[in-house]
């Protein structure tokens, strides 16, 4: 698992079936500290978070697994809501937007 932030809302008018009625959104992968890393990816949103929101997002495999058993071409799915991080560079909680 791994925490980004929500930075943007991805529309796409034209895409495969399967991906028709789920939202997909721009996040910014972050460290258990809080600090931006690494470059930004779109992932599909399945806990109705929003541009702000820091999130819990799977990749790979793992990111198929909340649409079994349909078949849905996606690298990355939020899975998660983030209230509060306590990790060894310190505790934190999202800004409120």
């Amino acid at each position: 698992m791994n925490i980004g932030l929500v930075i943007g809302n991805v529309w796409a008018t034209r895409k495969t079936e399967s991906l028709v009625g789920k939202r997909m959104l721009f996040i910014q992968p972050m460290s258990f500290s809080g600090k931006s890393v690494g470059g930004k990816i779109i992932a599909l949103d399945t806990v109705d978070s929003g541009v702000g929101d820091t999130v819990i997002y799977v990749t790979s495999t793992e990111a198929t697994i909340p649409f079994k058993p349909q078949l849905i071409p996606t690298d990355a799915t939020i899975v998660g809501i983030v209230d509060r991080v306590d990790h060894k560079d310190g505790s934190w909680k999202p800004a409120a937007h």
